[in-house]
């Protein structure tokens, strides 16, 4: 696996890491197996991808569990990452609401670190900035999780330039992560203005999430095929309309995947590699064979006519969320 390094903290990690959110939740969650997922992840560390990204919120604390039970015994390979900063108020509702608020940040952060099995968190993440709470408070009590020892370094999940910039003047922000792929392009917005960009410019890495489209990109999915607990059913890209209509993407990726003898997929995440030695894409699966392909993306390079017609791809039909 190439290296990359993650912000300022003077490691290296795999070039690709490893989203385990669909182990437990949001995705197709009737096909969930613990041991396959926990096989999985140490499948990843075998082949380099040692960036494992996790959250209290994804299935209640569930995936921070498994992904402490599957990192046993392999603690000093792993580069953990969770987040926090989002309640969870109903599982079977997903009903949720932010809070950054000092109590809860605290008590979230040892909480992780129980179910992890772990006595730090190398990468802690302010899941979504909470607008009740000012951001120097919040990030402020990151800090002090710094400085007590629990936590090793902070990043941010879907914050602006502005606000990563107001995190960063009180305490260094490692990492900025936020959704990126050939479909989601907002934060190259701005060039070197933009989330990408600034994350460049003062050292810190960028890491993509959902870099294959929820799935979409890779050219596997159809319209109908989900199950009702399945995130995607209410998503408005994935309705049968937005679907069709947002074909001729996946069209095009394939069309390079074939000019190049590579995956649809492969494509993907090479084109999130391909925007800054910075970036650390995190595909999730929790199929062996996906996970190899996968990380094998990182061998890819991608010519000039391929990035021409990735480029010229249009907009997709419907909204993030």
């Amino acid at each position: 696996m190439r290296l990359r390094s993650l912000g300022n903290t003077g490691i290296k990690v795999g070039a690709i890491g490893l989203g385990c959110m669909g182990m437990s939740w949001l995705y197709q969650e009737s096909s969930r197996d613990d041991e396959r997922s926990v096989r999985v992840i140490n499948e990843a560390l075998d082949l380099g991808g040692n960036l494992l990204d996790t959250a209290d919120l994804y299935g209640a604390g569930h995936n921070e569990t498994l992904l402490g039970k599957a990192i046993a015994g392999r603690r000093e390979e792993a580069v953990v990452a969770t987040k926090s900063g989002i309640v969870l108020e109903d599982l079977s509702l997903r009903a949720i609401h932010r809070d950054g608020s000092p109590a809860h940040l605290r008590k979230a952060a040892e909480a992780s670190l129980r179910r992890l099995n772990i006595d730090v968190i190398d990468l802690y993440y302010l899941h979504r900035i909470d607008p009740a709470v000012p951001l120097a408070e919040t990030w402020g009590t990151m800090a002090e999780l710094v400085q007590r020892g629990l936590v090793r370094w902070l990043g941010l999940s879907e914050a602006t330039v502005a606000q990563a910039r107001e995190a960063h003047a009180i305490h260094p922000v490692t990492a900025v992560q936020s959704e990126l792929s050939l479909w989601t392009r907002d934060p190259l917005d701005g060039g070197p203005e933009g989330v990408v960009g600034w994350c460049e410019s003062v050292g810190a890495s960028f890491v993509p999430f959902a870099p294959l489209g929820r799935g979409f990109l890779t050219g596997t999915l159809r319209a109908g095929q989900f199950e009702s607990s399945d995130f995607r059913t209410a998503n408005p890209r994935f309705c049968r309309a937005a679907m069709e209509a947002n074909q001729h993407i996946v069209d095009v990726i394939r069309e390079v995947a074939d000019r190049r003898s590579i995956t649809p997929a492969q494509v993907a995440i090479a084109w999130t590699l391909a925007q800054g030695e910075h970036v650390v894409p995190i595909p999730g699966t929790k199929n062996s064979r996906y996970l190899r392909e996968n990380l094998a993306a990182v061998e890819v390079r991608l010519a000039d006519e391929d990035f021409a017609d990735l480029l010229a791809l249009p907009a997709p039909v419907g909204s993030r969320y």
